[in-house]
């Protein structure tokens, strides 16, 4: 099935991209993605672990004693000395600033002071991944003054339940009787046949593609609404739609260029100095992996073609709706306040189609937000549990670095 409501390429788009010769057939540029070294901030954490307690409270003996006596020699025989290393590297690895804060010393932060405000474009697989995986650092970033983009890469119309369009379906037929009494044969003919559609419908059975456009329209209007809620304007707004996802069940097309030149496109005229990409691998149907993909492939054709605003830009990997990065390789962490997390929450709700009803919630029975609250809690435990601040949850990040 072609992509039923993606970006219609202009001359001025092709001649842009007439470049283009590689067919991305078979990407798979997520394995080489290499997580941080932090061998001793590895180590260390994993003592911690061990023996049940905070990082400024290892001893000589729970070194020797485990195996790690080597450590203590190295920083002449102090085990004080390790313990503040790696409580240092983990500190600087927390900040209110996610974009990064004007006017300040940056040498031990994640993200440098200027520019400011930062262009940004955060990339998300499905129109919800974006609230669930990083809501609380969208709100940060906005709330501090930076030029955010939310691109939205899939219509996932596939994860949205029949009895949602059902429910718009009742909407806009009543809405027809209410302002047109019933006259619009549009729409009196497209909710017949939805209606009988749904109706004999079987289990298992693919939607047609008006359901699908529906399905899609109704997960547009979900990450509209989240978005304004967030302060996102409309024309920071972007459905990619990238044509890998239409095949109408959960097994998906092949990808190719036709799934990178949209994005390509977009970080091309927007020229961010910051990416936030989804390295939420665990992802069971795999669309995370393949938007990622396509995200590190456009990257690495803007490189080719000599993009100098690349020199300026990082990347922020984010995980949330399916796992979370270990604290060993946690390099940028946005702590949020009680008040902070029930705004993502808010914004996560917005997404209606995707609590009760969702078709792929997976073998986690927790509704999205809920996995979302507890990976963030989960994480502001593991920094309280070694020594650190005590927030109430954090989302965490990890540079992918261009090469």
């Amino acid at each position: 099935m072609a992509c039923m409501y993606g970006p219609s390429y202009t001359n001025k788009t092709e001649k842009f991209f007439k470049y283009q010769s590689t067919i991305y057939m078979n990407l798979n540029l997520t394995s080489q993605i290499k997580m941080p070294d932090h061998k001793l901030r590895r180590q260390v954490i994993e003592l911690c672990q061990k023996v049940g307690k905070p990082l400024l409270k290892l001893s000589t003996k729970d070194y020797v004693d485990n195996g790690l006596g080597q450590l203590v020699k190295e920083f002449d025989g102090q085990a004080g000395l390790v313990n503040i290393e790696v409580f240092n590297e983990l500190q600087h690895t927390i900040t209110g600033w996610p974009g990064g804060k004007p006017d300040v010393d940056d040498t031990y932060r994640p993200e440098r002071a200027t520019p400011y405000p930062k262009r940004v474009i955060v990339f998300s697989p499905h129109p919800d991944d974006d609230v669930i995986s990083m809501g609380g650092t969208i709100r940060r970033l906005m709330q501090q003054g930076h030029d955010v983009h939310i691109a939205y890469e899939t219509s996932g119309n596939i994860a949205v339940g029949d009895e949602e369009v059902t429910r718009f379906m009742h909407f806009i037929n009543g809405f027809n009787k209410i302002f047109a009494n019933g006259s619009d044969e549009v729409i009196k003919y497209s909710y017949q046949s939805v209606k009988a559609f749904l109706k004999q419908k079987k289990e298992g059975d693919l939607d047609n593609e008006t359901v699908l456009r529906l399905k899609g329209l109704i997960r547009r209007g979900e990450a509209r609404l989240a978005c304004g809620y967030n302060g996102i304007n409309s024309d920071h707004i972007h459905f990619l739609d990238l044509p890998f996802y239409e095949s109408g069940k959960i097994e998906k097309l092949p990808m190719s260029e036709n799934d990178v030149l949209p994005i390509q496109q977009l970080i091309a005229e927007v020229k961010p100095h910051q990416i936030y990409v989804a390295a939420d691998l665990a992802d069971p149907h795999g669309t995370h992996k393949k938007c990622t993909d396509a995200v590190l492939a456009a990257i690495d054709e803007e490189k080719k073609a000599g993009a100098e605003w690349l020199k300026d830009c990082r990347v922020w990997m984010y995980r949330g709706a399916w796992a979370e990065w270990d604290v060993a390789d946690i390099e940028m962490c946005v702590p949020m306040s009680p008040e902070e997390l029930r705004e993502k929450r808010n914004a996560i709700l917005r997404h209606q189609s995707q609590m009760e009803s969702a078709p792929f919630m997976g073998n986690d029975e927790r509704l999205f937000w809920q996995r979302a609250e507890d990976r963030n809690r989960d994480t502001a435990k593991r920094y309280d549990d070694l020594g650190l601040a005590c927030y109430e949850a954090m989302e965490a990040f990890v540079e992918y670095h261009i090469v």
